[in-house]
Formats: C-alpha cells, structure tokens, sequence
C-alpha cells in the first residue's frame, strides 16, 4: 500500500485555539489520516506547536516566565486540547526542538552555498516607547491596498495581500500603541526568491490542475505578482540562531531566523523529533529525502497560510538543491466564521476548543464541523445549526437507531443477537443500497471532499433508518417472531457497519458501538462491498449490550444557554 504522509498548519503557541483554527487544518487531516489508515496505507501524521517570535515572548513577559518555560506550558496545554479532539497525531512535536535548529540552519547554509542568501543593510521600523526593533506582526496600521485598519506589517488579513511595515498608512506600534515610531538601519539575510520565480512557477504548474481550486488561485496569484526578495532574520531574543560559523557578525548580534522561514522546515524537524525516540525503528529521513516517488505528501491548511507552503517553502526547497519531499496535495480551506464574523484569537471572539470541550464530547464538534466545512467557500457557525444538526443527524439518525434496535431486541429476544430467517428481498436490497452507498463514501473521502463524505455517510445511517421503518419489527413481531428477528439481526450488522466506517468522523462514538457486540476477533477496519451487501459480521448468537446513549438532543434551553455564554451575534 502506498505510504502517505500528512500535516497539518503549524497551531501558534501563543493561545488556545478557536473552532476555526481546528476545522481549517487539525480536524480534517486527523479524519484523513485516520480513514487512510484504516484502508491499509503506511500513514505519519505530523504536527507541532510553531513556538518562535515576538507573540511568545510577549506572552511569557505577561506571565513572568522565561520564553522557553512558557512555550513549555503552553504546549502541554493545546496538546490537551488535541487529544480531547481525539487528534491522532503519529507526532506533535516543537518547532523549538534542537532538530528544528539543527535542520534550520543546514537549510540556511545550503541556500547561502547556492547563491538564493543574500545580507542586507535594511532601514526597519523602531520604537523608542517599547526600546526594540518592531518585527512586522507588531506593527499596525491602515493597508494600502484595502483600506483594512487593524493590518499588519507582514500581511493584511482582510485582503491576505503580503505587506512590509513601511507600506502601512498611520502605523502605530502593536505592542504600546506609539505611534512614535523610527526607521533606523540594521543588517540582515535575505532569501533570493526572485532568482527562483521561474523554477517555482514550473513547480506549482505540475501540481495546480490536480489541487483544489483555492489552493491553486493562491499559488497562482502569489506568481503572477511575482516574488520578492524576503528578509529571513529577525531581531528577537526567541528563535533559531543564525549559525556563526557562516554568519559570524549577525551570530553575534543575535540574529535569528524569522519564524516563517524555520515554520515549515519543522515538519521535517518534528519528523527527525518522533524518530530520534525510536531511532532503531523509524527512519525520518525515509519519509522526506529523496523519496518522490514512493511518498504522497497531503498538506492541510487555512487559507491565509497556503502562499507559505505553495510558494515560499518550495522555493526554499528548490533553493537547498537537494531532494527534500515537496508536498504533492494541498488542501485548502476557507474561513470557518462565527455569525458570520471572524472568529478571532487575539479578541476572543467565537467558541474556542477548550471551551468546546467543556460543553459537549468531541463527537459533537468533529461531525458538525467536518460535516460544514469551508471548502468551496465560508460557512458560518450558529448555534442554532450546530444544534439542528447535532438533534437531527446524531442523536435522531444515527443515535436512536441504535439505541430503539438493541433495546427492542434485547426486550423481545433478550440479550443474544437473534437468528430469525434467512435475508429476502428487503435485504437483498438494503445490502446493494449500503454498497453503493459506501463506495460514495469512500470516492469522496479519496478525494478529501469532507462535506460530501458526510452526506454520504449521514446517507448510510438514514438507510438503516428506512429499513427500520419499512420492516417494522415492532408490528412485525406480532405475525412473524421470525421476520422480525431477522430485521433486528440486519440491523445490528448495520450498527456493526457504522462502527466501522464511522470512525474517521467519531471515533469514541464508533468504539462505543463496536463494544456493545462480544464478538471474538473483532479486528475488522474497514467493510468492503460483498460485506457491506451480506451484512454478516455479527452473527447469530452473539451477545449484546446496549451502550449509553450516544448523543443527548439538546433543548432550548441549551441553545439559548450557549447564546448568553458566548453571544447570538458576532462582537463589533
């Protein structure tokens, strides 16, 4: 089976992260990587916490801690989260890591080798009020392309349009409000993405047909503006150390590499971090040198983040002359909005995944969210959608099903799953349903169409429910004990089936099904087509339990309990 490898964009260090974040990135490439591992592939799942620039340090100075001691703590904290998400990271590793740096810098110095490094005497904004250069997030001010007023100086997140500080109109300091600001001169590394346009422009021209339309209109944009020469240092205390031995005068000055320069390379880093603990066992190189051809490498991310990885890490790709694996599949995503406003990190504006956890199990928001992607374009949370689709797809569709068959038929057959007759024509035709019904299923999920893979999944819990309501073991029973035994039979290999294939979607939801049928050598990880028609994996005989239930509806009262919390309407 083919070998694939998976990220997802790098979550910043500093805050715990909004649904929009998990949605765009996480979420899909855990349902991604856990779906391809059940079909038999060779799957490394990689994130990590990306923990350098000035955002860390101001957090640990509001906190009093040493950075390092903060990015720590903060870690352990999204890490958390995650694995209440149920994210089932291979590797969630550090973009501090000592692989990061040592990486980074070989990165670096190969660049420089091949002529794309360039050092520069620049002129960059300073702020006398804070005593330090200002890095170009920390600078604010009015973009001059859209007119957005909370821009930053390294890109404009309402027109994603990629800035340098001195293009802001009205500038003003993020940190202290000055706007008492100075240009002064200080020197550092440029990376020579202009002298590599033409090669990344034949780069993207191989991959932008097979990409989804968003990620390859970015891509495309980004070429056709053309690309600039980049600073790739920074003056901070926090990040990787540009190298003394090639850089000596800036080593001293206590340059560091800009952190979307060292971001990406952590994916190799984080890569080299999961192997260095198995080193006899895993090899980190085999996933991402001189491996094109026996490596499919997916990448999830947000929008605001594909020119990064579709442009500036190719180029930097390119530049190192060596085979690095370059990602062959993006998959984009629009924005996920609160009421149709941004949810927002830095305003604290929307349901942030702590809290998310705090209300409801994870099932709950990894079927809503998957099941409303934004893929094709924006899609708005509501409370009063998400609760729609919670009552009517979980606890009606899929929930009540199990829980009326088991609990029926433990009430009239006790607690054994019955034999009844042998499948007629009802089945003959369920089976060619579920079938079909699958293979759409498994089309979309190949082609990382997650809306559609949950329509089709939510298709195959609704054609139990049909089932059900065409036999009618509850009326059935009264003529023909046999019958409805049968029907209930059929039923319970559906549960059986959902357990399966649900679990991409819900997975502590999908083991709970499972687990509620004793049957031995239950190693099945996915159905094929002649299963799924015979609908025969739990036999006769069997014994059964009837879980808890697996999805509460939620009430009015808890809609508007969720209002009050966090708002009908996005804040202003």
């Amino acid at each position: 089976m083919a070998r694939h490898l998976i990220t997802s964009a790098l979550p910043y260090i500093n805050g715990i992260k909004h649904l929009g974040n998990m949605v765009g990135s996480m979420l899909p490439a855990d349902v991604y990587s856990r779906y391809l591992r059940q079909r038999g592939h060779d799957v490394l799942y990689i994130c990590a916490t990306d923990e350098h620039g000035t955002p860390a340090e101001l957090a640990a100075k509001e906190q009093g801690l040493p950075v390092a001691d903060f990015c720590a703590q903060a870690h352990d904290a999204q890490k958390a989260v995650y694995d209440g998400f149920a994210l089932a990271f291979d590797y969630f590793g550090r973009s501090s890591s000592a692989q990061n740096v040592e990486i980074t810098q070989h990165f670096a110095r190969r660049l420089n080798e091949n002529g794309f490094i360039e050092e520069r005497a620049i002129r960059q904004v300073y702020s006398p009020t804070d005593g330090r250069f200002l890095p170009d997030r920390y600078v604010e001010g009015t973009c001059p392309h859209c007119g957005y007023d909370k821009a930053r100086g390294d890109q404009c997140e309402n027109c994603t349009r990629v800035l340098d500080p001195t293009d802001l109109i009205n500038p003003r300091s993020a940190i202290s409000g000055s706007t008492d600001l100075e240009v002064r001169e200080t020197k550092h590394l440029f990376l020579l993405q202009s002298k590599l346009q033409h090669e990344v422009e034949a780069w993207v021209a191989r991959h932008e047909d097979d990409w989804p339309q968003l990620a390859s209109s970015i891509a495309r944009k980004w070429l056709n503006e053309g690309l600039h020469d980049r600073a790739i240092t920074r003056d901070l205390d926090w990040g990787v150390p540009v190298p003394a031995d090639t850089w000596p005068e800036l080593a001293a000055e206590g340059k560091v590499f800009y952190v979307w320069f060292d971001a990406p390379i952590e994916y190799i880093g984080a890569t080299k971090e999961w192997a260095d603990l198995d080193p006899a066992n895993r090899d980190w190189k085999s996933w991402w040198y001189d491996v094109d051809a026996d490596v499919r490498y997916t990448e999830f991310m947000a929008k605001d983040n594909v020119p990064f990885h579709t442009v500036m890490f190719p180029a930097t790709e390119l530049g190192v002359r060596e085979p690095w694996k370059k990602v062959d599949y993006v998959k984009a995503f629009n924005w996920l909005t609160y009421y149709g406003g941004k949810f927002s990190t830095s305003q604290k504006r929307g349901v942030f995944t702590d809290q998310a956890l705090e209300i409801l199990p994870a099932d709950y928001w990894r079927y809503f969210l998957i099941a409303n992607a934004p893929e094709s374009d924006d899609s708005s949370f509501t409370w009063e959608h998400f609760t729609a689709t919670v009552n009517k797809d979980l606890a009606d569709t899929l929930g009540n099903f199990v829980n009326r068959v088991l609990s029926f038929s433990r009430k009239r057959f006790g607690d054994e799953v019955p034999a009844g007759g042998e499948p007629g024509e009802a089945e003959t035709k369920l089976g060619g349903q579920i079938a079909e019904l699958l293979a759409e299923y498994e089309s979309h999920m190949e082609s990382l169409q997650f809306r559609k893979a949950a329509a089709a999944l939510r298709a195959l819990w609704s054609a139990g429910n049909s089932y059900l309501e065409e036999k009618a073991p509850w009326l059935e029973i009264k003529t023909d004990k046999d019958g409805a035994a049968l029907t209930l039979r059929t039923a319970m290999n559906l549960i059986h089936l959902y357990a399966v294939v649900s679990e991409p979607f819900i997975p502590a939801t999908s083991a709970a099904m499972r687990q509620a049928f004793s049957l031995d050598g239950d190693t099945a990880s996915w159905v094929t087509a002649d299963e799924a028609r015979a609908l025969t994996a739990v036999p006769a005989g069997t014994p059964f339990t009837v879980p808890p239930v697996l999805f509460a509806k939620l009430t009015d009262e808890d809609l508007e309990a969720y209002k009050e919390r966090f708002g009908g309407e996005p804040q202003q």
